[in-house]
């Protein structure tokens, strides 16, 4: 090779080298922020949690190899937890219920947050509208009015006696949808003849009195208000409700499978599997304000036979062809 040629192909090796190099560079991990709630150990947030893995997994995004994803799981001081995270800058946050999302709104106002089991996102002042969002939070509601009509009219199908029933909710925290629920419930209650009321209670003494109250009214059912402090107490408000032999409608699955009458109610880890749609979707460059908040679209129905036949209620075989899940 000519001492000229040589000198050429150098110069142009030095030139493509480094721009070839650049394009062998593997791309940046991308982080995702999950802020949950509850105890790491509890089994109905790992399901939901599951659900939103394998669907992020099926989209292309695999913890470890492209993206990382930081949990925290906090029960008691969330603010503290929506902290914890936002110091590892998340590209994006998913956000389980409404205590999280609020915790995180308190923080941030750029971070994009997905949300996911928000019953009234507007009230609630996480978004402008469910058509426009409006800001760095959009996600997932798990409640539309239809499911208030639902409520009272399985209820009342599964205790045709039924002529009253009372709005079990925890009056300690701010229920941003709490009006957004009564009111669905009372319409829903006046087209099937019941009358309806709202019954709050603070602490364990203070609800045994308010259920041993309604426990003493003939004709009185109960549907409990869908927030995470009911949850949490849910076994003591199944119990109370069984003891007084009220039939009781609950917000979702993990509730009948506990002991509870019946339920219906969103698919919970179907909301989370959406989630991570609208998740890779802003790792791949879109803003929250432009996805629209998402309604439920899967729904479930279960019922306990053994609560049933202790609580003298006689389930419709209509009732039996209908549920997803039947238990005992």
């Amino acid at each position: 090779m000519r001492r000229r040629d040589f000198i050429k192909a150098a110069t142009v090796s030095a030139v493509t080298w480094p721009l070839a190099a650049r394009g062998q560079q593997p791309e940046r991990i991308r982080s995702i922020g999950v802020l949950m709630p509850y105890a790491k150990d509890n089994l109905e947030g790992q399901a939901r949690l599951a659900a939103f893995i394998r669907e992020l997994r099926q989209l292309g995004w695999t913890d470890g190899r492209n993206v990382k994803i930081e949990y925290r799981w906090d029960p008691g001081d969330l603010k503290k937890a929506a902290t914890e995270i936002l110091t590892l800058s998340p590209d994006v946050i998913l956000a389980n219920a409404t205590p999280a999302v609020a915790a995180l709104q308190q923080t941030t106002h750029t971070v994009p947050i997905v949300f996911t089991q928000v019953a009234d996102p507007v009230s609630a002042g996480f978004v402008a509208s469910l058509a426009k969002p409006g800001g760095n939070v959009t996600g997932f509601t798990n409640f539309d009015y239809n499911i208030a009509v639902k409520w009272v009219e399985l209820l009342k199908e599964i205790a045709p006696q039924l002529s009253h029933v009372a709005m079990l909710y925890n009056s300690t925290r701010s229920i941003p949808q709490l009006a957004y629920h009564q009111d669905a419930i009372k319409t829903a209650g006046a087209s099937f003849g019941v009358t309806t009321e709202l019954t709050a209670w603070e602490d364990i003494k203070n609800l045994e009195q308010a259920m041993s109250a309604l426990g003493q009214k003939p004709n009185t059912g109960l549907i409990v208000i869908p927030t995470s402090h009911t949850s949490a107490e849910r076994e003591v408000i199944i119990s109370l409700a069984n003891r007084y032999r009220m039939p009781a409608m609950y917000p979702f699955a993990f509730w009948v499978r506990d002991g509870g009458l019946i339920s219906y109610g969103v698919d919970l880890p179907d909301l989370h599997r959406r989630a991570a749609a609208y998740i890779d979707r802003i790792l791949k460059g879109a803003t929250p304000s432009d996805l629209p908040v998402q309604l439920p679209i899967k729904f479930e129905m279960t019922i306990n036979l053994k609560t049933a036949t202790a609580l003298g209620v006689n389930v419709p075989p209509a009732l039996f062809a209908l549920a997803d899940e039947v238990i005992g």
